[in-house]
């Protein structure tokens, strides 16, 4: 019995830990962009992730990935980034370029799980390289665990309701029920997870995450002292793309007509899904930097209350690894050759 509870954990672990690094993944390429006319050492917009005991910082040409060993000491990876909307400049039209971004980030990010789960340790048995199956592998487990429990479950729910309790309801009200129903589920999701001591310990670095963002962003040395002062909410964190696309999804969907087969709904729910992130992440883009405006303050709230949830307080030896991985993958937009591209 007690093998049988331990390996159900170390399943739910797992699974968790994919769904969670996924998410982060998914989202860690939004803002990485700069204005047009910007300076790169006042006004590059950085992205980030957090990893297994580390984080993920990625700047406009390069990234690096700072995990703290059981040793004590720090192992990194980094590595200048390929755009491919550099060479192909049909890839920067609006919606179309976040489908495009959306993708190369969570081919990323699912790299920088792997490397950090190998380098702290949590995988001895694992390769520090992916190859391209293994990365194939993990993204389709990752996709085939968010549709079933993210879009599967609530549009069958949905249709439990409507048969048996409202067979009269609209199709719009049927998307709305459809819409509330995911983000019950996203919410308790997220939720059950952060008590997993593993899980929690990857909010703090994605509070340490958030922190150190805030400090380049105030133009100020990157050290933990800086850092320490700094929120742990940040308006250009990706959980806020994710409610984009849960809100986005309820209009979109609502173009497909309640009554359809079963088959179908699911279907066009799959289908649409590059299209609601590319909306979701113009919107999220577009709010980042009117933060001026009262509407845009108030799009992004929702997304910082989530982020009580998916951030925790990080101590200072979080902070450090965070700080490690900024300036390492600000190395590769450095002005001068050897100097950060940060104020100091």
């Amino acid at each position: 019995m007690h093998s049988m509870t331990s390996g159900a954990r170390r399943i739910w672990l797992r699974a968790a830990r994919l769904v969670t690094g996924s998410f982060s993944a998914f989202t860690n390429g939004l803002t990485s962009a700069m204005p047009s006319g910007a300076d790169k050492n006042v006004d590059m917009l950085i992205g980030g992730q957090a990893v297994i005991e580390g984080v993920m910082m990625r700047s406009l040409t390069g990234y690096s990935v700072a995990v703290r060993r059981p040793d004590g000491g720090v192992a990194i990876k980094k590595d200048r980034l390929v755009s491919l909307a550099k060479k192909y400049p049909v890839l920067k039209t609006p919606v179309l370029r976040g489908s495009v971004v959306l993708v190369q980030s969570l081919i990323l990010g699912i790299r920088a799980l792997n490397y950090s789960a190998v380098a702290s340790g949590a995988e001895k048995d694992g390769q520090e390289e992916m190859s391209p199956w293994a990365v194939a592998g993990s993204l389709g487990m990752a996709l085939l665990l968010a549709l079933g429990l993210f879009i599967l479950a609530p549009l069958g729910l949905t249709n439990l309701i409507r048969h048996y309790l409202i067979p009269s309801m609209s199709n719009f009200e049927y998307n709305i029920i459809d819409g509330l129903i995911r983000a019950v589920f996203f919410f308790v999701y997220v939720w059950s997870i952060s008590f997993m001591d593993e899980i929690r310990r990857v909010f703090q670095y994605h509070g340490a995450e958030h922190k150190t963002v805030y400090t380049f962003e105030a133009n100020e040395p990157l050290t933990v002292e800086n850092a320490r002062t700094k929120s742990t909410l940040h308006p250009r964190c990706g959980t806020s793309f994710l409610l984009f696309v849960m809100a986005i999804s309820i209009l979109v969907f609502s173009l497909i007509p309640s009554t359809a087969h079963f088959a179908v709904k699911f279907g066009a729910r799959v289908v649409l899904l590059p299209l609601i992130a590319g909306l979701a992440y113009e919107v999220i883009r577009f709010s980042a930097r009117h933060l001026d405006s009262v509407l845009c303050r108030a799009l992004i709230t929702p997304g910082l209350w989530l982020q009580r949830i998916t951030t925790k307080e990080p101590d200072d030896n979080q902070l450090e690894i965070a700080i490690i991985a900024l300036k390492e993958a600000l190395m590769y937009d450095a002005v001068e050759d050897g100097k950060l591209a940060a104020v100091a």
